[in-house]
């Protein structure tokens, strides 16, 4: 039986603030092709999403939350929680910014016993290294309470971003300090530290690297012994940042990697890390 498709890396359409000048105009530039209004409305309508996913071949998402208010806006945790609920098909990762968060532990339990399945962090835009101790407690939390936290990773296009931040060896310290902690290398170091990112993933066992931003068809130029990690690998799509997931996914499934190996990184790990079930979700007609 092949394991579902599960995409690691969704942003909903919808912000509570967007910055303009960024975030936004880049979605609306990426679908320019499309009727704003129309693709806003239905896009933002939980069953459509989901129907849409399914359409292009992907059983699962993890659909993101977002306190980056400095550079690209503000996704409530509210928000994601309201729009995967309910939602098989559709699992919510929370977002916590160690600067607006006195605890970032407590805060954590408090969001995973309200059903999220992971957090994600963004330091580039959140202007703090992976390695602050004020990320410790969270750090802590998620090792006990078994849940993975994606860091991004690598560049941004976005103004106000910082790349000092986006290096994945800060990393290096806090999987030596929490061995038990799964960390997702969100971008896998995307530009500037590539070998960095598939190095940890080597050296650390639950330490994985995500896709989610890079060319389908230049993975093997950016990782040429990406067969050597493939359990360590997850699929992502970067959702809305790009027209055609399913495109993507055929990509993959022609890269010259072995079918074990492309069948681990579109979905096998995922849900793996996740505890989902290899029966894929029933289809929803809208």
């Amino acid at each position: 039986m092949k394991a579902p498709i599960i995409d690691f890396h969704i942003h909903p359409v919808v912000y509570d603030q967007f910055y303009v000048e960024t975030a936004l105009n880049w979605i609306k530039e990426m679908h320019a092709d499309k009727n704003w209004d129309r693709f806003y409305r239905d896009l933002s309508d939980p069953d459509y999403f989901y129907s849409y996913l399914q359409n292009h071949g992907i059983d699962y998402g993890v659909v993101m939350a977002e306190i980056s208010p400095m550079v690209t806006g503000i996704c409530t945790n509210e928000y994601v929680q309201r729009f995967c609920r309910d939602k098989e098909g559709l699992i919510p990762f929370a977002s916590i910014n160690p600067s607006l968060t006195v605890n970032t532990g407590r805060e954590l339990e408090r969001l995973v016993k309200e059903g999220f399945r992971g957090v994600k962090l963004y330091p580039t835009y959140q202007h703090c290294y992976p390695n602050d101790r004020k990320l410790y407690p969270l750090y802590r939390q998620a090792e006990e309470m078994q849940v993975p936290v994606m860091v991004h990773t690598g560049t941004s296009i976005f103004k106000g971003s910082k790349l000092k931040y986006g290096d994945p060896l800060y990393l290096d310290e806090v999987a030596v300090d929490f061995p038990e902690l799964t960390i997702i290398l969100v971008h896998s170091g995307r530009g500037f530290w590539y070998e960095r990112a598939f190095v940890l993933a080597r050296l650390h066992e639950n330490v994985y690297m995500e896709i989610a931003g890079l060319p389908p068809r230049k993975l093997l130029d950016y990782f040429p012994e990406m067969e050597r990690v493939a359990d360590k690998v997850l699929f992502g799509t970067d959702w809305p940042g790009i027209k055609n997931p399913g495109a993507n996914i055929k990509t993959i499934q022609n890269l010259p990697l072995s079918e074990s190996s492309i069948q681990k990184i579109l979905g096998g790990n995922a849900a793996r890390l996740l505890g989902l079930p290899v029966k894929k979700p029933k289809q929803r007609n809208n």
